[in-house]
């Protein structure tokens, strides 16, 4: 991990605003994230405000008038490229990817479809419609999870193994009217990996197999047992660092994300999805990647902000 230098980067760093909230399905979690963004700044000696989105965000930011903007909005309208176009218009920098890849990695089908093109390995899917043949799919796929392609946190994910499940799920009025997927369930172990820039942090390995890790498994009130770094052979690690760096670099990623891989019992990687704002909670795997290396939330903030100064030519 490379060093920083802290004074410089808090001199020049002006006024911040943590977006936070908004009106999406994780705009509890966004509020713990951005609570936990807003409190680490506040540490450091920040200048920084808080704007919880809603229908006044361009009013809100334009009397604001930051020279920075934190995001920490999941899930739709947070990391999907609508806020930041909103920001480029109003050309205030802000962390995280740009609007084509926050598009791009808000969309499991369209990152898979990219990844395909790229060679990397990704389990198989289809798009679910009122006209599917269920006995097909489950056919073709086998054992699945269904979810939702633009929802993150881990929203609305269901296994199932039979047409009649399959079908039921669909129907499932929770769903609403968004576009759903049913992705070949890969039985292994899963990982997930922090990635910033050129920099990867330490690779969190799920400890518990052939678990459906769901947000309410993500976070309830029992923590999901992981170890960190995770016990993998140096050949195996390289591979999966090489897939987590290609990953995020074909679907054009800038800033911290957060990629998750499964390894099937043969030991095959295979590329579930990117999260462009992972979670920065108590109980969010970033912070926990980062202990590992001795990198305290204060730092990793630091890390954050300096990553964004430099790509808005301000090298630090």
């Amino acid at each position: 991990m490379r060093t920083i230098n802290k004074e410089k980067i808090l001199n020049s760093l002006g006024e911040v605003v943590v977006l936070l909230g908004g009106q999406s399905d994780e705009r509890e979690v966004s509020l713990k994230s951005g609570a936990a963004v807003f409190d680490s700044l506040n540490r450091l000696g920040v200048s920084v405000s808080m704007i919880d989105v809603g229908p006044a965000i361009v009013n809100d930011l334009v009397t604001s008038n930051p020279d920075m903007v934190v995001n920490m909005l999941h899930g739709e309208g947070g990391e999907d490229g609508s806020i930041q176009g909103l920001l480029e218009q109003l050309d205030l920098p802000y962390t995280g990817s740009g609007v084509t890849a926050s598009a791009l990695a808000m969309d499991k089908a369209i990152s898979k479809r990219v990844w395909r093109d790229v060679g990397l390995k990704t389990p198989d899917f289809v798009i679910l419609k009122e006209e599917s043949d269920w006995e097909d799919i489950i056919s073709y796929l086998g054992a699945i999870i269904v979810k939702p392609t633009r929802d993150g946190s881990s929203l609305g994910l269901m296994p199932a193994a039979t047409a009649e499940e399959l079908e039921q799920i669909f129907s499932d009025k929770r769903l609403g009217k968004k576009e759903i997927m049913a992705e070949s369930r890969i039985r292994g172990t899963e990982y997930t990996v922090p990635i910033l820039g050129s920099e990867i942090f330490p690779i969190i390995e799920f400890l518990e197999k052939d678990c459906v890790f769901d947000f309410q498994r993500k976070y309830g009130a029992q923590e999901i047992p992981i170890r960190c770094p995770a016990k993998l052979s140096s050949d195996a690690e390289f591979e999966l660092t090489e897939m987590v760096r290609c990953a995020y670099d074909s679907l054009g990623c800038r800033g911290l994300a957060r990629v998750d891989v499964i390894r099937d019992t043969s030991g095959v990687f295979y590329l579930l999805e990117v999260n462009t704002i992972p979670g920065m909670t108590t109980k969010s795997f970033v912070p926990k990647s980062a202990q590992a290396i001795d990198v305290s939330f204060d730092d990793l903030m630091l890390l954050i902000l300096s990553d964004c100064m430099e790509f808005y030519n301000e090298s630090i």
